[in-house]
């Protein structure tokens, strides 16, 4: 079934919770409302939840077969068109299930991967995600029965385009490196890029938080960019940058980045590293965080953890967005509340953010003799030159340095602001 048809694909969603997994990949009440919220974005409808406790997954059907006994009944009674699992699971699982219940069944990762495919509006970001959709598939080839043959229908089957998922390994290793190495081109641009920015010493924000934050609605407010905020998960997957002025004397690049959710597929991060890059290189991060949410400590620790993986080192603003729906938003330093769809925290979060980038830089003017004129090149490499002017008495200049140049050209400073 196709979803652009007026009827859409009809899943009852399983989750399992076993005494030995960590805790972030058991199943709870809160991670099966998150997969039936996927699975409306993907086009779905959810037709009944099951949530199944043991010490250990079922080393055949996962649940266990009486479990799985329950959860055919209840496809059946809710005309359901296939089965959605919480967790990861195995291809043996997955075929094993398959065969108990009669029924394609998909995991997490997979709607997740197949919302990215719907999604994906770039050139970057359609091979990003066809790299992760390969690299999710090779290792199920031999264990994916019912769902592999259903390429090109509705939910999970909205693979890689050019090939049917039959394909043999070969061609799919080839694909992937041929993926890498466009995608290492993307790379290489941006790279150049990132050293043109540096060149002109115009610092570079980051939006980070959990899919449907507010990242998008923030990036339109600040700056005017006017892209597409829907209350959606996954509403943006393609990178938006757009230059805006803090205040006197500042200016910045504001980036917008894919939303992070709990249990992100492995690949899918790979794939979509030479966007998430930008974090690395980023000197400031706004983490928004959607302050209405019910599991907003649960989302702050996923995205606090990729920002650990992906940016170790870089300083984070807190933002607490969507201070419109609610008055339970904790008071921590180097956090702001706001509302990116109201306006409000907006001056807040401008004095914020400038107090970050220049936090332990001055600025300065500079009466630099012409004999000395080789600190220009070191301004435009390591401070943000505001005016330059030749005069007979030598190099005039305004610029934003950081205490190791304030150090080196404390001598020709002839005003400090």
């Amino acid at each position: 079934m196709n979803l652009d048809t007026s009827a859409p694909e009809r899943a009852v969603l399983v989750g399992l919770a076993a005494d030995i997994f960590p805790p972030e990949e058991n199943a709870t009440e809160e991670s099966l409302e998150e997969l039936e919220a996927l699975l409306e974005t993907a086009g779905g409808f959810c037709t009944g939840k099951v949530l199944q406790s043991r010490r250990a997954p079922d080393s055949h059907s996962f649940i266990g077969a009486g479990k799985a006994q329950e959860v055919k009944m209840l496809a059946q009674f809710t005309q359901a068109d296939m089965v959605i699992f919480d967790n990861e699971l195995s291809p043996g699982h997955i075929r094993a299930l398959e065969d108990l219940l009669g029924l394609p069944v998909l995991d997490r990762s997979a709607l997740i991967l197949d919302i990215f495919a719907r999604r994906a509006r770039t050139r970057e970001g359609r091979l990003q995600v066809e790299l992760a959709q390969y690299q999710y598939l090779l290792p199920r080839l031999s264990g994916m029965g019912e769902s592999l043959s259903r390429q090109g229908g509705g939910i999970g089957t909205r693979g890689p385009g050019e090939s049917k998922l039959e394909t043999d390994r070969r061609h799919i290793r080839e694909r992937i490196d041929r993926l890498k190495g466009e995608l290492e081109q993307v790379r290489q641009v941006r790279s150049v890029q990132r050293e043109r920015r540096q060149k002109n010493a115009v610092p570079v924000i980051a939006l980070v938080g959990y899919t449907n934050a507010g990242k998008s609605t923030l990036l339109n407010r600040l700056t005017g960019a006017g892209i597409p905020a829907n209350n959606r998960l996954f509403d943006t997957l393609d990178t938006t940058s757009r230059a805006f002025r803090i205040g006197e004397g500042t200016d910045a690049i504001l980036s917008d980045t894919v939303g992070f959710i709990a249990k992100l597929p492995h690949h899918l991060v790979e794939a979509f590293r030479a966007t998430l890059e930008e974090l690395e290189y980023a000197d400031l991060l706004l983490h928004v965080i959607d302050a209405s949410a019910p599991d907003r400590a649960s989302q702050i620790r996923v995205v606090d953890k990729l920002i650990e993986e992906l940016a170790p080192g870089t300083p984070v603003l807190r933002c607490y967005n969507k201070a419109d729906l609610t008055d339970d938003i904790p008071v921590e330093r180097d956090s702001v509340v706001l509302s990116a769809k109201t306006g409000q925290g907006m001056e807040a979060l401008l004095s914020a953010m400038e107090r970050a980038l220049n936090r332990g830089k001055r600025r300065v003017r500079l009466l630099l003799p012409y004999s000395q004129a080789g600190f220009v090149d070191a301004l435009h490499s390591g401070a943000q030159v505001l005016s330059l002017e030749y005069t007979g008495e030598g190099i005039l200049a305004e610029a934003v340095i950081d205490p190791i140049l304030y150090g080196r050209l404390r001598e020709y400073i002839v005003e400090e602001r």
